[in-house]
């Protein structure tokens, strides 16, 4: 049971001196695992590797990598070129996306995407666990004219596909390693994340899933500033579809209402909560929101959480 942190962009002098700093500061107060989001900013691909190589001692990976528009040779090349730098630290978290997003940015209709994703991460398991694919579907064109290796890149990394809907969390018992779900409360997690993709896997033949639960959390005393500030930060998600359905089913209104946002016993029992849903991991998402005085002191609470950890259970 590893509880992580997720980093995204932040406004500094260099982007990427300041994602490795953070990730050395998480390392050093016990954190388990760093994640770096992706947007349009920094290339998560390539952040991770940077981290991986500098900051030893903790696994590292992508929340999340959007399949579209890369193509999944790219993106295995990466995911290995990461796996090396990382000494095997390495664990690719990729997804759909938000589909009017990539139609908006990059003026491609996201057509049948149950199936693209399907095609996609045949294609990018098969390259990553053999050097090898190919594979022509409805969707996709995959094929290696050559293998897909990078030495010091022993053993693929996981691959971990961010699911809500029923239809992605089975593709993702399937064909991936977990899921990676995002503002999906408890009762979500329970109802129906773990029961989906657990039979999913078990139906395919596979492991138990890793189901990393992505959790928004400030500790801080100053609670109305901090979600005041977070309903400005989290507002896109109040019309992504995904979104909307786990709102709905936790009673919310609003993404930043899934927030755990409060003093170190406040957050902790947020986490605790996520645990005993059936999360397998925990990674703390938005902590930036806050002053950097805010985002230590969370830092070091997930840390304290991380190495304390016993028995399947979070303790302050």
């Amino acid at each position: 049971m590893t509880i992580g942190l997720t980093l995204s962009p932040t406004p500094a002098k260099n982007a990427v001196d300041h994602y490795v700093e953070v990730a050395a500061m998480a390392a050093d107060a016990g954190v388990g695992a760093i994640w770096i989001s992706q947007f349009f900013e920094v290339d998560a691909l390539s952040i991770a590797a940077l981290v991986g190589h500098a900051v030893p001692g903790v696994a590292v990976g992508t929340a999340v990598v959007p399949i579209y528009p890369r193509h999944p040779l790219v993106v295995a090349s990466q995911a290995l070129t990461a796996q090396a730098a990382s000494h095997g630290r390495f664990q690719l978290g990729m997804g759909l996306g938000s589909p009017p997003l990539v139609q908006r940015a990059f003026g491609s209709e996201v057509a049948r995407p149950s199936r693209h994703a399907r095609e996609y991460l045949t294609a990018l398991r098969s390259a990553l666990a053999t050097g090898r694919v190919d594979l022509h579907g409805e969707t996709l064109t995959a094929v290696a004219p050559m293998p897909v290796v990078v030495p010091g890149a022993d053993t693929p990394p996981p691959i971990l596909f961010a699911s809500v809907g029923e239809q992605s969390l089975r593709l993702a018992g399937e064909l991936a390693d977990g899921t990676f779900p995002y503002l999906a409360g408890p009762a979500t997690l329970a109802e129906s994340i773990v029961p989906t993709i657990s039979a999913a896997a078990a139906s395919a033949g596979r492991p138990a899933p890793r189901i990393v639960m992505v959790v928004p959390a400030v500790v801080t005393s100053d609670v109305e500033g901090v979600r005041d500030r977070a309903a400005a930060h989290m507002a896109f998600y109040d019309d992504v579809p995904a979104a909307r359905l786990s709102m709905r089913r936790e009673g919310v209104a609003h993404a930043h209402e899934l927030a755990a946002i409060g003093d170190e016993e406040t957050v902790a029992a947020a986490i605790e909560r996520y645990v005993e849903a059936g999360a397998t991991e925990v990674s703390i998402a938005y902590t930036d929101i806050g002053t950097p005085e805010e985002q230590a002191r969370t830092i070091a609470l997930i840390g304290r959480l991380n190495r304390s950890r016993a028995g399947g259970l979070v303790t302050a």
